[in-house]
């Protein structure tokens, strides 16, 4: 495998049908702003509760993608 660098950042989905879905919200809103997305991880989930009745699943989601630039200073690969 060659030597690369990947940048990590944090997002947050909401969705009202299930935590599954919050997170697919994030990775897919990603995608529309970076490329070579590589590995999305959920590192939190909690719900919104309204009158006693849960309204929102939100998950909290650290996405990785493969930090691009030339003589080591790099620079965030979005898209064109």
């Amino acid at each position: 495998m060659a030597e690369s660098v990947y940048k990590i950042i944090e997002l947050v989905g909401t969705s009202t049908v299930s935590w599954e879905r919050a997170a697919a919200v994030a990775v897919e809103r990603a995608a529309k702003s970076l490329r070579d997305l590589r590995v999305a991880e959920v590192s939190q989930q909690d719900l919104v509760i309204e009158g006693g009745k849960v309204t929102a699943y939100r998950a909290r989601v650290k996405v990785s993608f493969k930090y691009e630039g030339e003589g080591g200073g790099g620079k965030k690969s979005a898209k064109k």
